[in-house]
C-alpha cells in the first residue's frame, strides 16, 4: 500500500460537545480519497491531569493491519504504541521521538488527535520526486498573514484566529 504524506493534527476542545459531525466529514474525505485517518486518539485530560483515551481509525480491517496503530505511540501515550510491523521486536519508537504534545492539553479539556494521510498529494509527491525535489520545511500559515495577500480581510482573520483559540474559560 503506498502511503501518501502524513500529518498529525491536534485539536483542542475546553467544553467537547461531540454529535459525530467530525467522524462524519472524516469519512466523507475518505470518500473522496482526499484524506483518510491512519489513526486517531480522543484524549480527555481531566483536572487532575489523568488522560483517557479513546480510539477511531477509517482504515479497513487489512490496512490497519498493515500499518498498525501509531499515534500512541507518536506521543508517547501506552496505548498500542508496539503495535506495528516489529510487534513482536522493539518499540516502533524510542522515549527520543515522541512527540510530548498531552502537555499542552489543558486540564479539564479534551484533544482529537489525528494521524491523517494526505492521499489527494501522492501524485504530486510523486512527480516531485521524480524530479528530484524533495520536502524542506511545511506548516499551516495563519489567517492573519494572508491578510497581506488579500485572501482575507482583517475581520476575516480575527475571526478565524478565534476559531483556533480555546475559549476565555479555558484554565491555562
Amino acid at each position: 500500500m503506498a502511503i501518501g504524506p502524513v500529518q498529525l493534527v491536534v485539536l483542542g476542545f475546553d467544553r467537547p460537545d461531540f454529535e459525530g459531525e467530525i467522524i462524519a466529514e472524516l469519512e466523507r474525505l475518505r470518500e473522496s480519497d482526499t484524506v483518510r485517518v491512519i489513526d486517531a486518539l480522543a484524549v480527555y485530560k481531566q483536572s487532575n491531569s489523568d488522560v483517557e483515551v479513546g480510539h477511531f481509525t477509517n482504515l479497513t480491517t487489512d490496512e490497519a493491519i498493515e500499518v498498525g496503530s501509531m499515534v500512541g505511540a507518536l506521543v508517547g501515550i501506552g496505548v498500542d504504541a508496539d503495535v506495528g510491523p516489529d510487534e513482536d521486536d522493539e518499540p516502533l519508537l524510542d522515549e527520543a521521538d515522541v512527540w510530548n504534545v498531552l502537555e499542552e492539553i489543558p486540564p479539564d479539556s479534551a484533544a482529537a488527535l489525528v494521524l491523517l494521510e494526505h492521499r489527494w498529494a501522492v501524485p504530486l509527491r510523486d512527480v516531485v520526486a521524480r524530479a528530484g525535489g524533495f520536502r524542506i520545511a511545511d506548516g499551516f500559515v495563519s489567517p492573519r498573514d494572508l491578510v497581506a495577500f488579500g485572501l482575507h480581510t482583517a475581520a476575516e482573520a480575527e475571526r478565524l484566529e478565534a476559531l483556533e483559540r480555546p475559549s476565555a474559560t479555558t484554565a491555562p
